[in-house]
């Protein structure tokens, strides 16, 4: 059986933008059997004719690589042990739909994802088969064929959990494969850690996009700060109504704080610190300059349903969900003069 030698398994990157590429490369260069599927079709081109280049702050790496395009699933015969999914909290399912004829009966899915995106992935292959993952690495794509990750591997962090208990030995030997690409936890209670992820994506993605600024320039703007931070308190709160629970992520030591609002400060500021640049663009504000969709409803909208759905309100996180709607509709460009929008 493949998975009684982790180095033998067939792997998929499902996704091979920023992060799915550079994870992907990190394989390859390893060693192991992977394979790209990817729906750019430009990107696929200048992946086959040259490899996959990831330039980092010290270092580039390139590495050859099997790059398929998505219409090409449909012809593969093998099947895959294990499925990293590392595309956007929105295309979670029909992706899971999509690759789910190819995985091995015994296979896994590996969300590697921002959202909660656990439970559609396991509708479609079902939670025997299915992994969650949270993480944190700054990384941006603009040309086909060359990913720019502002994160090596010391600062690039992952955490895995299995949706079911008895998958938890197996999650162990994904763990070891993703140590080629970041420092990686296994964890017990997945949903909970990636709760907490949520909250810092809720407090920084978006709001720092609708200014149209890198995050760390968004924080100097008056007034946003506090937004931020305020968006996180919020999302604390969906958390905990979700019955999620207090988990340290990013390699933090256990919290000894009971305050779940000074808890949110000590992760925000751990992102700052070790995760982001001075010129890091979150992922929502890439995804605008592309003129493509970003994760605003998977993000600071599942806040504000989870909210709801408890009877309480999210105001700072609805307010940062109609602006990003209201730019992704083009209604709104995205400006600093937006911070008037956001800041009560």
């Amino acid at each position: 059986m493949a998975w009684d030698e982790a180095r033998n398994l067939r792997i998929a990157v499902v996704g091979t933008g920023a992060q799915g590429a550079s994870i992907g490369a990190d394989f390859a260069l390893a060693g192991l059997d992977v394979t790209f599927i990817e729906q750019w079709p430009e990107h696929v081109a200048a992946m086959r004719a040259a490899g996959i280049t990831v330039n980092m702050p010290d270092r580039s790496i390139t590495a050859n690589v099997r790059a398929l395009h998505l219409c090409q699933v449909a012809e593969l015969r093998e099947h895959f042990d294990i499925v990293f999914l590392v595309v956007k909290a929105y295309d979670t399912k029909w992706t899971s739909q999509l690759i789910e004829p190819v995985l091995a009966s015994d296979g896994l899915v590996v969300g590697v994802q921002n959202g909660m995106t656990q439970d559609d992935i396991a509708s479609v292959v079902g939670v025997e088969r299915s992994v969650g993952a949270v993480f944190d690495m700054a990384s941006n794509m603009f040309v086909p064929g060359m990913t720019n990750r502002q994160n090596d591997h010391d600062t690039s962090w992952f955490a895995l959990g299995a949706l079911d208990p008895a998958n938890q030995g197996r999650v162990e030997k994904i763990a070891e494969l993703l140590r080629h690409s970041g420092r990686v936890e296994v964890t017990e209670d997945i949903r909970s850690a990636k709760w907490m992820k949520l909250i810092v994506n809720a407090a920084q993605l978006v709001p720092s996009a609708i200014l149209n600024l890198p995050f760390a320039e968004a924080m100097k703007v008056p007034g946003m700060t506090e937004v931020m931070r305020a968006a996180g308190y919020e999302a604390m709160r969906a958390a905990i109504a979700d019955g999620a629970k207090i988990v340290p992520i990013l390699g933090m030591q256990p919290t000894k704080v009971n305050d779940p609002e000074r808890y949110v400060d000590q992760i925000f500021d751990e992102v700052q610190k070790t995760f982001m640049m001075a010129d890091t663009l979150t992922t929502v504000l890439q995804d605008w300059r592309k003129g493509r969709r970003g994760e605003v409803l998977d993000l600071n909208g599942h806040v504000v349903r989870t909210l709801e759905k408890a009877g309480q309100t999210a105001p700072v996180n609805k307010r940062v969900v109609e602006a990003g709607r209201a730019i992704e509709a083009g209604k709104l460009p995205p400006q600093l003069s937006n911070s008037s929008l956001l800041v009560a």
